[in-house]
């Protein structure tokens, strides 16, 4: 794991974005895409191994779901980080977090890292880095910021022009709007919707400032540089 000269805290919250070496796709098609999901739900553990449990019971039970898996007895879980927001696009993704286990972000992250390497490189048969280094991480330091950055990260496949139609389901938007029942990856909503009177309203500012929040010249620190 690489040395960072940033350090992550408990119960704090981080702007997480990282993309394709070279700016190349990271996903080329739906099933990475889903994969991606499924390792940011199991891996978001202490322990390691639910990526193993998980291929072992799908061999033997092709038909079931990751839903079915999950509900199948096994050893507690304790989550690294809690996700508020994420966003997966053809080269890059974002994330918001919350740390909630010493060192949660960075052990997070790296087991996301190879672990979709490993995948990427075998399905594709190429070897060496896919991601551009270190992931990017910068400090959410107030309510007002994470409420923005949630737009930004929750609508930032159509910031980017990768969903016209407004149906992208690689992010946690559809969750945010009620719009899915059974999300592959548990999200953390409340923070950011207890801050709205309602659903309407969380999607009416979602709206008046997602194309507005890249170029706001005050929170530039917290987007992160992507060129």
């Amino acid at each position: 794991m690489s040395t960072r000269k940033m350090q992550f805290f408990n119960e704090e919250f981080y702007h997480i974005f990282n993309r394709g070496v070279d700016k190349r796709d990271i996903f080329l098609d739906a099933g990475d895409y889903n994969r991606f999901l499924i390792a940011m739900s199991l891996l978001n553990d202490t322990n390691d191994g639910l990526m193993i449990e998980w291929r072992d019971f799908k061999k033997s039970n092709p038909g079931k779901s990751l839903d079915a898996f999950l509900k199948v007895p096994f050893r507690k879980r304790v989550p690294l980080v809690e996700i508020i927001a994420y966003c997966l696009n053809p080269n890059h993704y974002h994330f918001i977090l919350k740390q909630v286990e010493d060192k949660g972000i960075e052990r997070f992250m790296h087991k996301i890292g190879t672990s979709h390497t490993k995948y990427f490189n075998k399905k594709n048969k190429r070897s060496g880095a896919l991601f551009q280094g270190v992931f990017k991480a910068t400090h959410i330091d107030s309510d007002e910021y994470l409420t923005y950055l949630s737009a930004y990260v929750n609508k930032n496949n159509f910031i980017h022009g990768y969903d016209q139609n407004g149906d992208w389901i690689y992010s946690s938007l559809p969750d945010y709007l009620g719009q899915r029942n059974n999300s592959i990856v548990p999200i953390n909503k409340k923070i950011i919707l207890g801050q709205f009177r309602n659903m309407d309203d969380y999607k009416d500012f979602l709206e008046k400032n997602a194309l507005h929040l890249k170029t706001k010249k005050e929170i530039q620190k917290y987007l992160i540089e992507e060129e």
